[in-house]
């Protein structure tokens, strides 16, 4: 039990902290700030209950294998990968909201907004889903900045598989509100996220 206090542990449990606070905060304050204050519910810091289960597990994982492995988590040259993939998907997803602006929403519409733009300039001009790009390298990079096989896996598996189901049914809408503009756009611009046209 002692090794949940070492000072591998410490560190690798300071840096996912402020990982996942400053995720969920930012995404509220920059969701505050483009759509004003009444506009914006609890539901912008993006945690479910299925995002509580998988962190859950994730601890889990690592404070079982650094009791029995505590060498496991000694790999700092791949902890610092995932931290550098944790800031990397950062930048990615806020660069992609603050470009999107209002036309950025945490839930997918159903019904275009007069304010609704097709945004094709900034990152958007290299990747179609910057924000899901974003969230898929950060969600992965934390899980190897914890030296976290299982999850590691676990979560490229179940987040790939969110958006390979998410993203279709966006672009069914944006094709709707866009129509050749956006077809132009999705046929010149890689998705972001491997595996999805």
């Amino acid at each position: 039990m002692a090794e949940i206090l070492c000072f591998t542990a410490c560190i690798h449990l300071l840096e996912m902290f402020l990982a996942v606070s400053f995720f969920h905060c930012s995404e509220y304050i920059l969701a505050q700030s483009i759509h004003g204050r009444d506009n914006v519910t609890l539901k912008s810091l993006l945690i479910s209950k299925n995002y509580v289960i998988a962190m859950g597990c994730s601890l889990l994982e690592y404070l079982v294998e650094i009791n029995i492995f505590p060498a496991m988590k000694e790999h700092w040259i791949i902890s610092s990968i995932g931290l550098s993939m944790v800031v990397v998907g950062e930048i990615i997803r806020k660069l992609a909201i603050i470009t999107a602006g209002r036309s950025f929403t945490h839930l997918i519409r159903i019904r275009r907004d007069e304010d609704h733009k097709l945004v094709t300039h900034g990152i958007f001009q290299y990747i179609r889903h910057p924000g899901y790009c974003g969230f898929l390298i950060w969600s992965i990079g934390t899980q190897i900045m914890l030296c976290n096989p299982l999850s590691t896996v676990a979560f490229a598996i179940v987040v790939w598989r969110f958006f390979h189901l998410r993203i279709p049914y966006e672009e069914f809408y944006l094709r709707q509100f866009f129509g050749s503009e956006y077809e132009e756009f999705a046929r010149r611009t890689p998705c972001g996220i491997p595996f999805i046209k």
